[in-house]
């Protein structure tokens, strides 16, 4: 595996490599020696963040987590990512889709955990009127919901809007 680790605010220091180094390295059982792993930690306000991105075959792993130290964090991401992981390899393995990043093993680790398993429990349908993401937004904060999603206006393509952690919106756009 091939560590990127980065630093925004932050010096990162051969301890902090470390403890990355060898909390992530725990991954390495399901990962071929090419794989990437993206580690960028920042200080913001006294909160220590990493993310943690991991590109495998077309799609992202990612995850990101917020503590008062930086090593609780580290520990935080391993968890998210692993749990993340095995969820990954149940979608594949219902697939019937090879591995190609995984190490051959991964797909033979067995798992007690059926907790994980993706269940859709509820069908929604609306319709799609379309409006400017500002309104989107403003339909959103309207019903309570942390996303909404609608037929854009300006580009008669389905987007959706969300409300970011730090309060803020975020607009998502397909691309072809």
């Amino acid at each position: 595996m091939n560590f990127i680790i980065s630093g925004k605010n932050i010096d990162v220091t051969a301890g902090l490599r470390s403890a990355i180094e060898q909390k992530l390295g725990k991954l390495e059982r399901y990962f071929t020696p090419d794989t990437d792993i993206i580690v960028t930690l920042s200080v913001e306000k006294g909160r220590q963040k990493i993310e943690v991105t991991i590109p495998v075959m077309g799609t992202i792993i990612r995850s990101e987590q917020v503590s008062d130290d930086m090593y609780v964090s580290i520990d935080l991401v391993e968890e998210v990512i692993e749990r993340q992981l095995r969820k990954f390899k149940n979608k594949l393995i219902a697939k019937h889709q090879e591995g190609g990043h995984f190490k051959d093993a991964f797909s033979e680790i067995e798992e007690d955990e059926t907790d994980d398993e993706i269940k859709i429990i509820r069908t929604k349908r609306f319709g799609i009127k379309p409006m400017f993401p500002e309104d989107a937004c403003v339909q959103m904060e309207l019903l309570g919901h942390s996303f909404f999603v609608f037929c854009n206006a300006e580009t008669d393509e389905v987007n959706v809007v969300y409300k970011r952690k730090d309060g803020a919106y975020g607009l998502i756009e397909p691309e072809f």
